[in-house]
C-alpha cells in the first residue's frame, strides 16, 4: 500500500489573517499592559478629525480582553470561516468583515460615548447567520437561518436586557443582522 504525503495548505487567507493579526494583537496586548490595545486594538469615543479613530474603527476586532476572549471568537473564526471563503471568495468575505466592524464601531461611538470595543464578536455573529445561507435556494428562506437568528440574537437580546457584564450584546446583534442581510444578498444575486 501507497502512503500518500500531505501538505499544510493556506484555505482561508482572510480568516487566517484576522486570527495571525488577532494572536499578535493579544500578545502586544499582554506584553504592554494593554497600551497598544487601546492605542491601535480598541474603539472609542474620540475626535473623528482624528485617523486614529478611523483606523481603530477597523482594528478594533484584533484585539481582544484576554486570552479566553480571542480563543472563543478564534474558534468560530476558524470553524465557520473556512466553508464561507470558499463559497464567498476572500474579497466578498474581508469586505464583510469590513462592513461588520465599521458598523459595530460606529454604532459603539454613537450610542455608548464611555465604553471601549474590542474583538471580533460581531464578526463572529456575521458569519454564524451568514453560514446558515450556505444551502440557500431561490424563493426559500432556511428554517436553520431563523432558527439560528432566534436562538443566536434572542440570547444577545435576553442578555442585553438582563445580564450586567462586558459583553457587547449589541455588537453581536449588529453583526448578526449584517451576516443576515448579506446572506440572504448574496445568495438572492447569483441565484437570479
Amino acid at each position: 500500500m501507497k502512503i500518500r504525503k500531505s501538505k499544510i495548505t493556506f484555505n482561508a487567507p482572510v480568516v487566517l489573517g484576522i486570527v495571525g493579526i488577532s494572536f499578535v494583537a493579544t500578545l502586544l496586548g499582554y506584553l504592554t499592559g494593554d497600551i497598544t490595545s487601546r492605542v491601535l486594538f480598541t474603539t472609542y469615543r474620540s475626535a473623528l478629525w482624528s485617523p486614529m479613530t478611523w483606523i481603530r474603527a477597523f482594528t478594533h476586532i484584533f484585539g481582544h480582553a484576554d486570552w479566553a476572549h480571542f480563543v472563543g471568537n478564534m474558534s468560530y473564526l476558524l470553524l465557520l470561516g473556512p466553508m464561507l471563503e470558499e463559497k464567498y471568495g476572500s474579497k466578498t468575505l474581508a469586505g464583510v468583515v469590513a462592513v461588520t466592524a465599521v458598523a459595530t464601531s460606529l454604532v459603539n461611538y454613537i450610542l455608548f460615548p464611555n465604553v471601549m470595543l474590542c474583538g471580533a464578536s460581531g464578526v463572529v455573529f456575521a458569519f454564524i447567520l451568514l453560514s446558515s445561507f450556505t444551502s440557500f435556494k431561490q424563493g426559500e428562506i432556511p428554517l436553520t437561518f431563523i432558527l439560528v437568528a432566534v436562538f443566536f440574537i434572542g440570547q444577545q437580546i435576553l442578555e442585553g436586557v438582563f445580564v450586567r457584564d462586558n459583553i457587547s450584546n449589541l455588537s453581536h446583534i449588529i453583526g448578526g443582522i449584517i451576516g443576515g442581510f448579506l446572506g440572504y444578498g448574496f445568495n438572492v444575486r447569483t441565484e437570479k
